[in-house]
């Protein structure tokens, strides 16, 4: 399958995704924010059909409309009576409608919205595989150089706040590091299958390990290893990459969930 050039730009872009995925994914799962991985990434709908008919690149229109909500969505949730789950409900329902709406506009739209919703990492070209290792290096550095105030934010944000974190403005940058995370997957696996590879790999991460170190490597680890052998699955039996990747780190969320029960 290697020796194809398209699939060796998906391995690279799948094992990338995956990586980063899962170590964003340790601090979505610890921080009980997967609703939000949901709202961002159908929010990103909207500024992919925006890029389509105003001659955008798609990817560069979903990340700027994905920070936008991401932004709002910590700017609105201490300011007001609403819980963040209410707030991120009406931002994600409102972008998807837009996306829907716009798409509706071209013609031929049922193909690209497709695409978009479900991903097709075996078209990835060169420059968007450029533009994926260098974002996700980017969240990389940025999640080591926070590392320990998300942490301590996670576990107790109150006392966050006694000792002179600033929580609301390192919640904002987890944010937008969801928002950039979901756009660079958005070509991968789409819109609808994103926000697992930024959940189950952690989930499965934090069944087998309580120590946040074991979590965040073997996150990493799940990420990686479900984008390649789910890339290879789809390959041999000619089924839909992204989902395919997503399905794998199912099964592997079922044997952790399973070894889990079995060592208690």
């Amino acid at each position: 399958m290697f020796e194809f050039a398209f699939m060796q730009r998906a391995l690279v872009a799948a094992i990338a995704i995956g990586i980063v995925c899962g170590l964003l994914g340790f601090f979505v799962v610890l921080r009980r924010l997967s609703f939000i991985g949901v709202g961002i990434s159908h929010s990103a709908l909207g500024g992919v059909a925006v890029g389509l008919l105003l001659g955008i690149h798609p990817l560069l229109a979903g990340a700027v409309f994905a920070l936008a909500v991401a932004l709002g969505i910590a700017w609105l949730g201490p300011r007001t009576r609403l819980s963040e789950d209410a707030i991120i409900g009406v931002f994600f329902s409102a972008s998807m409608a837009l996306g829907v709406v716009l798409f509706s506009m071209q013609r031929g739209y049922q193909q690209d919205l497709f695409g978009y919703l479900f991903g097709n990492v075996l078209a990835i070209s060169n420059l968007e595989l450029t533009m994926l290792l260098a974002a996700g290096a980017g969240i990389a550095l940025v999640l080591a150089a926070l590392f320990r105030p998300l942490l301590f934010i996670a576990f107790d944000d109150e006392i966050a706040r006694a000792y002179g974190q600033r929580v609301d403005a390192t919640n904002a940058v987890l944010l937008i590091l969801v928002a950039l995370t979901v756009v660079i997957g958005v070509r991968l696996v789409g819109v609808l299958l994103v926000q697992a590879l930024l959940v189950i790999p952690a989930a499965s991460a934090a069944l087998w390990t309580a120590h946040y170190r074991g979590q965040l490597v073997l996150a990493t680890g799940l990420g990686a290893g479900c984008g390649a052998a789910g890339l290879a699955l789809a390959y041999q039996l000619d089924l839909a990459a992204g989902g395919t990747i997503v399905l794998v780190a199912t099964a592997a969320f079922a044997v952790s969930a399973l070894a889990g029960r079995m060592r208690a």
